[in-house]
């Protein structure tokens, strides 16, 4: 790793530690259940909303498998514990989300082919109860072209950046590999589901970061 890199993934890590250590973990995903009926989802949902007015923007972009889905030996998918309920806390205080996952470019020649791909094949196998929520990701669903855009390689990280139109840029993963290669290129990177730490990054923290934006 060259020193610049090496300095720019040190400094993405002492910020999302600084951040997570200034702030109560309380509102982690799955460390709370949201109370029952509809008055309280409208305040939750009113709360949301006044906190993204409050904060600047920013796009939390995942890895699929084993980040947010996972595939099981009988080959049956479904969400991760607590990836259910941190999408919902996001899509409650406007976060944006998008996906940033390798499949076959044979899939389709466009980012939407390939995308619609996926989601058959996610959804065939899907035994969760609760469906996948495709509908947060919009089109923010990136896929190779080529075998050579394929992760690690940083093509579709890039693709991410061309878009940001100046809203911090997170990514989160299950494997280092991917994390380092996302802060090399700027991003807020978070390895999930780490003992000793929050599953996904909090929201609070994503709002704190965006206010750097």
């Amino acid at each position: 790793m060259n020193r610049p890199a090496s300095r720019s993934i040190l400094r993405t890590g002492l910020a999302i530690g600084a951040v997570l250590a200034s702030i109560p973990l309380a509102t982690a995903a799955g460390a709370t259940e949201h109370p029952a009926g509809p008055s309280a989802k409208s305040h939750e949902a009113a709360d949301g909303a006044r906190a993204a007015d409050r904060h600047g923007c920013a796009v939390v972009w995942f890895d699929l498998g084993e980040t947010l889905v996972h595939t099981a030996e009988d080959e049956s998918t479904a969400y991760v514990p607590g990836a259910a309920a941190y999408l919902r806390e996001l899509r409650e205080r406007d976060i944006e989300v998008g996906l940033i996952t390798n499949v076959p470019p044979s899939w389709g020649d466009t980012d939407a082919k390939r995308a619609a791909a996926l989601k058959k094949e996610v959804d065939k196998t899907w035994k969760g109860s609760t469906p996948f929520a495709w509908k947060d990701f919009g089109d923010r669903i990136l896929t190779p072209r080529t075998e050579a855009e394929s992760k690690p390689a940083p093509a579709l990280w890039e693709r991410a950046k061309k878009n940001a139109d100046g809203c911090r840029l997170v990514y989160q993963a299950e494997t280092a590999e991917e994390t380092d290669a996302a802060a090399k290129l700027g991003y807020a990177a978070y390895q999930v589901g780490q003992p000793d730490r929050p599953a996904f990054l909090p929201a609070r923290v994503i709002e704190h970061l965006a206010d750097g934006s």
